[in-house]
């Protein structure tokens, strides 16, 4: 006996598969030429567009592709498989390095918060002659991910070529960007207040007596070290009222984002009478004291050392380190809320979301020393 459905309801609709140029042949047949004119009256667009997003092409805005694949689900149709991958829940985070301890603990804030919301976070890391930022998201989208967040990428290089991301939108793929920011990409962006951080960390120098402060950080070419001079110079000249030219030509240190990069920048810093240094990350602040020592002279009692991060296990150094902790529970899951807000089809606005950062007091800054003469520097 066949069941009849119920009164005033219309019969359960079943799932018919859609035509894709890759798996219908021909794709100019009647049948399928209705389907997709059908599509494109329910989304509101062309042929031509429903053709492109059912294929995977590239060109199509996200919205529209949104929009196309809304009205696959109110006629009833298949999603092709290509498009259906996109929902199995899993997030891409790419990191630059995982040497550094503040990407673990940021990636470790990410995954948790992910994992919570019923996704899978595929974590790809960068590694010196190894696989490349665009060769890592090529990875990931060929793996169908739902969405890709980026640390500290590509898109904080103001040399880069940031076409890169308007090519991963077009192909659908949403994404949030971490720790940089660029005018020339829609998409949000989650970072710590850099200019902030320096004021932080200049005010509680100059408050010890300090006026010989100098900076340690990396490449110019990247916006975080760009907005950290920045925070640095203002600061130096609202405490100390030191000119702008003399603090960036005589006060500011060029160098690599790690410990022997720290060292080698403290040492140019030192040598330039600086009784306290300031450096853009934990990992170069180790470098500074490890500087200090082979000179001769005491962290803190000689010359004073502030990092940048509060990395896991930097309270524990020798001495304890003070620093500027970065916001990173915060800044993590306010990725992870950003990214899902995509994913589902309500964009979060394409614009800077800004975390405050917090001066952590610890044992490797004290008062400035009487004099040089009194520091026994070789």
């Amino acid at each position: 006996m066949t069941k009849q459905p119920a009164a005033g309801r219309a019969p359960a609709r079943t799932r018919r598969p859609v035509g894709v140029q890759a798996e219908v042949r021909p794709l100019q047949s009647s049948a399928v030429t209705t389907r997709l004119a059908d599509i494109a009256l329910q989304a509101g667009g062309s042929e031509a567009t429903v053709s492109r997003v059912l294929n995977g092409k590239p060109g199509v805005a996200a919205t529209t592709r949104q929009s196309v694949l809304a009205a696959l689900d109110v006629l009833g149709y298949e999603r092709p498989v290509r498009l259906r991958q996109r929902s199995e829940g899993l997030v891409g985070l790419i990191t630059p390095e995982l040497e550094n301890p503040i990407f673990p603990a940021l990636a470790q804030v990410i995954g948790q918060a992910l994992t919570r919301q019923g996704y899978t976070p595929v974590l790809a890391t960068q590694t010196p002659g190894g696989s490349t930022e665009d060769e890592l998201t090529e990875m990931l989208v060929d793996r169908g991910v739902a969405g890709i967040i980026y640390v500290s990428g590509l898109h904080a290089d103001t040399t880069a070529d940031m076409q890169r991301y308007d090519r991963l939108r077009a192909q659908g793929v949403p994404y949030v960007l971490v720790d940089g920011f660029s005018p020339k990409v829609q998409a949000p962006f989650i970072s710590p207040d850099d200019r902030a951080a320096m004021t932080l960390a200049v005010t509680h120098l100059a408050s010890l007596g300090h006026t010989r402060i100098g900076l340690a950080l990396g490449p110019k070419r990247f916006v975080p070290v760009q907005r950290k001079i920045e925070g640095f110079v203002r600061a130096m000249q609202d405490q100390l009222g030191l000119g702008a030219e003399a603090v960036e030509s005589e006060l500011v240190q060029h160098s690599l984002y790690t410990l022997e990069g720290g060292q080698a920048a403290a040492t140019a810093l030192i040598e330039r009478d600086c009784t306290a240094v300031v450096c853009a990350s934990d990992m170069m602040a180790l470098g500074a004291i490890r500087a200090a020592r082979q000179r001769g002279l005491e962290v803190p009692k000689d010359i004073s050392v502030v990092g940048f991060d509060d990395s896991p296990l930097i309270a524990f150094t020798d001495p304890p380190l003070t620093t500027i902790r970065k916001p990173v529970p915060a800044m993590g899951q306010a990725a992870v809320r950003t990214l899902l807000e995509e994913i589902g089809g309500t964009p979060a606005p394409h614009s800077e979301f800004v975390f405050m950062p917090e001066l952590v007091v610890r044992g490797s800054t004290a008062s400035a020393p009487g004099d040089r003469g009194d520091r026994g520097r070789p």
